[in-house]
């Protein structure tokens, strides 16, 4: 599988703040650049930048899975073993999930582990990982 690049995503926060104690305490992201009105994270390796601006509407619901997954969503797909720490962490910091950690498409094509919640802007997040990483786009 070929080499993904890193992206970049600009999203709203209403509160630079606590978008720095989340994305920068909390997951562990390291700082870049920063004004009063954004700052750069990198966000595993990806460049995500939190804008402040007013409060994010509430999101729509997609069913997968049995599950009703919001949308938008941003995220990224991590190891195995890196996915199952970072839900330990958030578990244990008392994150409120929209959807717990759980084996999605169990036995299927694209098995994977999933989870969603919101950081404190109201931006819902999804993180995955897949036991066999050429499962990413298979069909």
């Amino acid at each position: 599988m070929p080499a993904i690049a890193p992206f970049h995503l600009a999203f709203p926060v209403d509160d630079l703040p606590k978008a720095r104690a989340f994305y920068g305490g909390l997951m562990g992201c390291a700082e870049g650049r920063s004004s009063s009105e954004w700052i750069d994270f990198d966000f595993f390796g990806h460049q995500i930048v939190a804008h402040l601006a007013p409060p994010v509407a509430p999101a729509h619901h997609n069913p997968v899975d049995g599950h009703d997954v919001p949308v938008p969503h941003f995220g990224v797909v991590l190891p195995w073993d890196e996915f199952h720490a970072l839900a330990d962490r958030l578990k244990a910091a008392r994150t409120r999930f929209v959807i717990e950690p759980y084996l999605r498409f169990e036995g299927k094509v694209g098995e994977q582990v999933t989870m969603f919640f919101h950081d404190p802007a109201g931006n819902a997040l999804e993180f995955k990982a897949f036991r066999d990483m050429a499962q990413l786009f298979a069909r």
